[in-house]
């Protein structure tokens, strides 16, 4: 490790033992395999001082509904809050910040400006309440929270006996703004070392509480310099948009750090249901689209009510892309969606494909700078069409905050294990199957929920659905599906036995749901993510 810039050594104490973290490298990019580059480094200030110093400071950042920011607004409001945070609050290199609120040009700034401080990163999802808030902040030891004074009640009760709450987003004396106000535009960046901890992202609970990664200065370059050049492609002119938040990393990759990275600029919208992002896209012109599949195919039944014709490409990443969600999306508007899968721990996407390299249904090939491969409990790489668990490696990688026991799970001879079923065809495309502990096995059959997902999701009563495997005397595990219908069909037998015999006929018939529950919604996370962990508990 080079020498560190944090006075708070609390990141580099919770660290995994080293011979628990993935071998990093940029594996197959050669031009970009010395890491790390340089050894001191501050990503905020090569995403923003650079942006302006290279001439871009009075071309447009961020728009947001009613207005826009300029790269030289944005670094000059992050100085100012670094001012706040130094000289005001006490902050020192290597605290814990705690972010809070939903996507607005303030949220950017604040994440830039805890950087330039030397501060790490935990930026909240907005939807979070205080038993979550009061894990984070405890697993992290946060002492300090900025929040959007909207939703800052949570915030303060998780915090009430353990650390200091600034709102920002507010005229109020004490609040962010009236501390900023009389602050100079200038600030000396903290030298961090490109290995210090830049931020601590919580993984999303889709198995229970979640837990911390921890990404370093380099790691957020990284990231920049993988999937956008190498398969997104985006260009100086894109209008980036999109619904996740930036507290999640697909968000803050999609929203953030790739359109900084080349000088582009970002829609940040407050509230971003599908109609509010369509409404979105139409009104700012954006170009490039990040969501959820869920998204997308409510998006596509919306379409037409709205001008789409400056969108050019559009991401999935989140959870596994449905066909039929892919299909939908290219009838109503001509673009092949982006499949992509990412991790919290990996920090963005590391398989993916664009243009003409997309296969509907498939995940795609691994992204130049990180390798793949599908293999079996041995960790021996199985051949091509075989069944067997995703390893990845690269430049980013898996480091649990103070989590040993969860590390060694996921990281196994230096390849991150990221509990996915995949198969690889022969001409290197991976085709997801479910979750390591998804995978349904039926009488000895290994079933695939989102498999099976997929075919309910055809049929033109299903709104949305989720498949899990539940206890079964005779079985092991039966297959059962929880159903959410669209408005004006109504549940019962009949339809139950419709929806077996049209799963009957598409696929397999021992994949069919012998049990289905009709539920007016189904249980995600903030990000969307389905919790398949309770519906099997609602199964049982």
């Amino acid at each position: 490790m080079i020498e560190s810039a944090h006075v708070d050594t609390f990141c580099r104490d919770h660290l995994p033992p080293r011979e628990l973290w993935p071998e990093m490298d940029f594996y197959g990019l050669p031009e970009l395999g010395d890491l790390p580059r340089p050894p001191r480094l501050n990503c905020a200030a090569e995403l923003l001082d650079r942006a302006v110093a290279a001439g871009w400071g009075e071309r447009t950042a961020l728009h947001f509904p009613g207005g826009r920011w300029s790269y030289g607004q944005l670094l000059a409001t992050a100085n100012r809050i670094a001012h706040v945070l130094v000289e005001d609050l006490g902050v020192v290199p290597g605290n814990r910040v705690l972010l809070r609120g939903p996507n607005t040009p303030m949220l950017a700034a604040c994440w830039f400006a805890v950087l330039k401080a030397g501060g790490v990163v935990v930026c909240t999802m907005p939807l979070l309440r205080v038993r979550e808030l009061t894990h984070i902040a405890g697993q992290a030891q946060i002492r300090l929270a900025l929040t959007d004074a909207r939703v800052a009640a949570d915030c303060e009760h998780a915090m009430a006996s353990t650390g200091n709450v600034i709102h920002y987003q507010s005229a109020l004396p004490g609040a962010l703004e009236s501390l900023m106000a009389d602050e100079p535009a200038e600030f000396a960046n903290c030298d961090t070392a490109a290995d210090d901890t830049a931020l601590i992202a919580f993984t999303s609970g889709t198995t229970g509480q979640g837990k911390g990664t921890m990404h370093f200065h380099r790691d957020v370059l990284a990231a920049c310099d993988c999937f956008p050049p190498h398969v997104l492609k985006p260009e100086a002119d894109d209008v980036f948009c999109g619904s996740p938040p930036l507290a999640f990393t697909f968000g803050l990759g999609g929203l953030l750090l790739f359109p900084m990275r080349i000088g582009a600029s970002a829609l940040l919208l407050e509230q971003a249901s599908p109609p509010q992002l369509l409404q979105g896209i139409q009104d700012h012109r954006a170009t490039i689209c990040f969501t959820a599949p869920t998204a997308y195919r409510a998006m596509a039944g919306l379409a037409q009510g709205f001008d789409l014709s400056s969108l050019r490409k559009c991401v999935s990443a989140g959870e596994t892309l449905p066909r039929p969600t892919f299909e939908a999306w290219q009838q109503a508007t001509g673009l092949k969606i982006i499949d992509g899968i990412g991790s919290t721990e990996m920090l963005h996407i590391f398989i993916s494909a664009a243009g003409d390299d997309v296969r509907p249904g498939s995940t795609g090939r691994v992204v130049p700078g990180y390798e793949a491969r599908v293999v079996d409990e041995q960790l021996q790489e199985v051949p091509a069409g075989t069944l067997g668990r995703l390893a990845v490696r690269g430049p980013t990688g898996c480091r649990y905050l103070a989590n040993p026991e969860r590390q060694r799970a996921y990281v196994q001879h230096g390849w991150n294990l990221t509990g996915d079923s995949y198969v690889m065809d022969a001409d290197g495309y991976f085709w997801y199957q479910a979750r390591t502990d998804d995978m349904i096995i039926s009488a000895g059959n290994n079933v695939s929920g989102p498999e099976v997902e997929a075919v309910l999701l055809d049929h033109p009563q299903v709104s949305e659905c989720g498949v899990v495997g539940v206890p079964d005397e005779e079985r092991g595990q039966i297959v059962k599906a929880f159903v959410v219908l669209r408005p004006g069909f109504a549940a019962g037998p009949e339809l139950v036995k419709e929806l077996q015999d049209f799963v009957k006929r598409e696929i397999a018939p021992y994949k069919y749901p012998r049990a289905i529950d009709f539920v007016d919604a189904l249980p995600r996370t903030e990000t969307g993510k389905l919790q398949r962990f309770r519906l099997r508990e609602q199964g049982r």
